[in-house]
């Protein structure tokens, strides 16, 4: 694995390090934009490279065979492409995020209560005002996601232990667990709930537009701004309160910004696409073992692996089901599920 918290590399060791983990960066980078160019090309009808670069600069007046193909490129896979990059990077920085303030090596960002909230509100405006489309109730799942993160986090900063990992951990399951029974007992009771609920809890990257996805995307933005801001602060915080603090650290206004960070990230991504499982709890431990325990550079890996594995399962779902598809998220989940099994198993050989 990655350097601990104590240790150090030989002298003169730093440059390779760095060196090192820029080379990392920039292979992902370009495994990202590979990627992402397959994913253009990639569906129900195949497309040629040459096809998809015609399709993204073809005129509205061009004959009919250039014209499907461009509002293909455009309309359908231009869209779910730049969705799964923008989701894939804000639950890749929020994983890693969210293991780093809780000190949990299987935390996630539906720790927070999050994906419980976004499903709780887009149950509850279809069935209590009938809204059906994305455009309309992605802006509650966002606002229901982002009202979870704050009570969890207001939870957990009252009483005794205030601020402390296991507290926040606590809050957030307790408020997860109730959120979902309440939002099992609303779908239960209006059938178009139910229905939209089946489609929108698993987890996809189709069928949402640029109407949707830049306004998430400005969240992400703000999110990853904030993010970037407490990375040094949250390399203290990993060595424990006291040492933190005696060196400076303000740990309630870096817990907050941090907090506030994750939900922006973590609640645009789950609004935008629904709730993807276990994508941040596999990015984080990656991009750990890549880089070790240094979050400035953990946090760009896991964004960017993040990223590029969100895309490869959105391709890889067009191709084993054809002409139909499966879902990211459910691709993600069929990942993360023994991912995490084999993380618990490991963890129980450590403490045996």
């Amino acid at each position: 694995m990655g350097m601990t918290a104590v240790e150090r590399p030989a002298p003169g060791g730093w440059s390779q390090v760095r060196r090192r983990r820029a080379v990392g960066l920039g292979t992902l980078v370009v495994i990202l934009a590979v990627a992402g160019a397959a994913s253009l090309a990639i569906g129900a009808r195949a497309l040629s490279p040459a096809e998809v670069w015609r399709g993204l600069f073809a005129s509205a007046d061009s004959d009919q065979r250039l014209t499907e193909i461009r509002l293909i490129v455009e309309t359908v896979r231009v869209p779910r492409t730049v969705l799964a990059i923008v989701a894939g990077v804000a639950l890749g920085v929020g994983g890693a995020l969210i293991q780093g303030y809780t000190r949990n090596p299987i935390a996630d960002t539906g720790l927070l209560g999050v994906n419980a909230g976004a499903s709780f509100a887009v149950v509850s405006v279809i069935s209590v005002f009938g809204l059906t489309d994305p455009f309309q109730y992605v802006w509650f799942a966002f606002l229901g996601a982002a009202v979870a993160g704050v009570v969890v986090f207001g939870l957990a900063s009252i009483g005794r232990g205030a601020g402390n990992p296991l507290t926040l951990a606590l809050a957030g399951q307790g408020v997860t667990v109730f959120l979902a029974a309440m939002t099992t007992a609303v779908a239960l009771s209006d059938q178009a709930a139910l229905n939209a609920l089946r489609f929108w809890n698993t987890g996809s990257v189709a069928g949402v537009g640029f109407d949707v996805i830049w306004p998430v995307a400005g969240f992400v933005a703000v999110g990853l701004v904030l993010a970037l801001t407490v990375l040094p602060a949250l390399n203290l915080l990993n060595l424990g309160d006291d040492v933190a603090r005696g060196l400076g650290v303000n740990i309630a206004a870096t817990r907050t910004v941090g907090i506030v960070a994750i939900t922006l990230l973590a609640g645009a991504a789950t609004a935008a696409c629904g709730p993807i499982a276990f994508l941040g709890l596999m990015v984080a431990h990656v991009a750990r073992y890549l880089t070790g325990p240094d979050y400035r550079w953990l946090v760009p890996y896991a964004g960017l692996l993040g990223a590029v594995t969100l895309l490869i399962c959105d391709i890889v779902g067009r191709l084993v089901a054809r002409p139909g598809e499966l879902d990211a998220g459910v691709l993600v989940a069929l990942l993360g599920a023994p991912f995490f099994a084999a993380l618990v198993w490991r963890g129980k050989l450590r403490n045996a």
